[in-house]
């Protein structure tokens, strides 16, 4: 009689393993909880606030609504900008505020009502962003619309929209109204479950201001938040990954201004603040003709935010939001301009965000902070070719495979349990060096009542090709009986349709045969079908073969 493993191997799998020369195995312990499954993956944001009602957006957004019975929170900038609504790259507008000939405010939600129209619909909530500056108030209006594009100096993105109000009070009477104009058309409840933050990335170019002007911004902003709603929930500052000596001085002393400073708008000492958020990303680059990403780089952000948060010990319990957590920092540039970015189309992209998101995890777990959410910045862009590279979660309508790591994550809940690895550094060799030697074949376990879901993953920095790794899985601690495991995967042959896309010859312009095809190749898919196999002396033993740069999911239901 064969070997349990290795019937399973057959059996739970559904096909004959692929050829592989790296073993691995990975332990995990359903008795040893290491902190809960919040869900941090269910937070996205995007540039472009008029794409969330068009065709593709509304689309992709009620696929992300069903991703799991969690709410999931979305942050879009542009808010508040001036113009009539039509998008581009980094470009969206609302013309929420205006003046009349005398100076006097005139307000006008139709834009903002329809893109929180289309998040509230399918109960989602939004991340206010509470910015850019709309022309009539800009101290300096114009030129006020960019014109960038891929290629061009990123620079040119920052314009009129990018400076501080010419009246503070009118700043803060504009955020009241938008509080109240919220309430008034979704209910107090509904609005006191939002969270609300001002501006974005104040260190960089998005604030044309000083720092003692975005504290002040800051302050006036929050200060008409809680008027209008004083149980609402504002915070920020979100600035750009904590890397940097200036930048992490910038953090501190917006939080010491919240926590001690004098108050710009009420004289008072300290500022609201209900959550912290700042930035992380990776750094991508190109070597010898492959890429090479830098998890690194976006792990060491994310350890310095936790760690100057903590450093504070008011805010030791403070929700932290992760308010943009990305692989690199333009979403809009797309490969053809940016070929460090090639990753984003296929699996690369699936296995980094699998490995990055429960390696954060594992941060928060080491600075001892609340981690409520982390924002994939990545959305759609509407009328652009069909997997230009874009740093997005689908393409024309058509789902890339890392929409699938999120579909993963939704079947998670619970509580996260301890996993031992042969194949996987610690979380702080991985912060300073990357995945550089061997492959991080790693896993993140969760479980809820009897019922235990293993998502792993076959990562490396360096995108080339590898042998598949053959995983030896032991869950031990089951309770006994005969669960139903179903196999999850995304890698080149499951869940991909940007492969069975390029398998079609590419086409610009697919028939509808073609594109029905590639709608069913970018949903979930399982490896073989449901299983169900026998757990013997508390454990249940499982072998995985994984190629490189893919992820798996096991759900192992009673």
């Amino acid at each position: 009689m064969r070997p349990l493993v290795t019937a399973l191997l057959v059996v739970a799998l559904g096909h004959s393993p692929a050829p592989q020369d790296f073993s691995v195995t990975l332990r995990v312990d359903a008795r040893d909880t290491v902190g809960p499954m919040t869900p941090v993956w269910a937070f996205f944001g995007y540039d472009e606030p008029n794409y969330t009602y068009m065709r593709d957006g509304q689309k992709l957004l009620s696929e992300l609504a069903e991703l799991s019975a969690v709410a999931v929170y979305i942050r879009a900038h542009n808010l508040l900008t001036s113009g009539d609504g039509t998008p581009s790259l980094k470009w969206g507008s609302t013309n929420a505020y205006t003046e009349r000939s005398d100076g006097s405010p005139q307000y006008d939600w139709t834009i903002v009502d329809r893109i929180f129209d289309a998040y509230i619909k399918r109960k989602m909530k939004p991340l206010v962003e509470i910015g850019f500056m709309p022309e009539a108030l800009s101290t300096k209006p114009q030129p006020y619309r960019h014109d960038w594009a891929p290629g061009l100096n990123y620079s040119r993105i920052y314009t009129g929209w990018a400076h501080p109000p010419k009246d503070y009070n009118k700043w803060r009477t504009l955020v009241a109204e938008w509080v109240r104009h919220s309430i008034e058309r979704y209910g107090r409840p509904e609005v006191e479950s939002w969270y609300w933050e001002v501006w974005n990335e104040p260190d960089i170019g998005y604030w044309q201001g000083t720092p003692e002007e975005f504290q002040k911004l800051y302050d006036y902003a929050s200060d008409a938040v809680k008027r209008a709603l004083p149980t609402a929930r504002v915070g920020g500052p979100h600035m750009t990954g904590p890397n940097g000596a200036r930048t992490q001085k910038l953090l501190r002393e917006f939080l010491e201004h919240c926590l001690r400073g004098t108050n710009y708008a009420t004289g008072k000492t300290g500022s609201p603040l209900d959550f912290v958020a700042f930035h992380a990303k990776g750094a991508p680059r190109v070597v010898d003709g492959h890429v090479r990403m830098g998890i690194s780089n976006q792990l060491r952000a994310i350890s310095n935010g936790f760690e100057i948060v903590a450093s504070f010990p008011e805010l030791r319990k403070t929700p932290i939001i992760i308010g943009e957590s990305d692989p690199e920092g333009c979403a809009a540039c797309s490969v053809r301009t940016n070929p460090e970015n090639a990753y984003r189309n296929g699996t690369m992209y699936s296995s980094y965000t699998a490995a990055q998101i429960a390696r954060t995890y594992e941060l928060a777990d080491l600075h001892g902070v609340n981690l409520l959410g982390s924002v994939t910045w990545a959305f759609e862009f509407e009328g652009q070719p069909y997997f230009a590279g874009f740093r997005d979660l689908a393409t024309n309508g058509i789902d890339k495979p890392v929409l699938n790591v999120f579909r993963m994550l939704g079947m998670m809940r619970g509580e996260r349990l301890r996993v031992e690895s042969s194949s996987a550094a610690s979380v702080q060799v991985i912060r300073e060096n990357g995945v550089r030697a061997d492959p991080d074949i790693y896993a993140i376990a969760a479980h809820s009542g009897r019922d235990v879901t293993v998502l792993l993953w076959n990562y490396h920095d360096d995108d080339l090709p590898a042998p598949a790794a053959g995983i030896a899985v032991s869950i031990e601690g089951m309770a006994s009986g005969r669960p139903t495991v179903t196999h999850y995967r995304v890698d080149a042959e499951h869940s991909n349709a940007y492969e069975a896309w390029k398998k079609m010859g590419a086409p610009q312009q697919p028939t509808a045969e073609q594109y029905a095809t590639l709608e069913r190749a970018g949903k979930l898919e399982t490896l073989g079908r449901p299983e169900r196999l026998t757990v013997k002396d508390g454990r249940l033993a499982l072998s995985v073969t994984l190629p490189r740069q893919a992820v798996s999911l096991l759900k192992i239901k009673y």
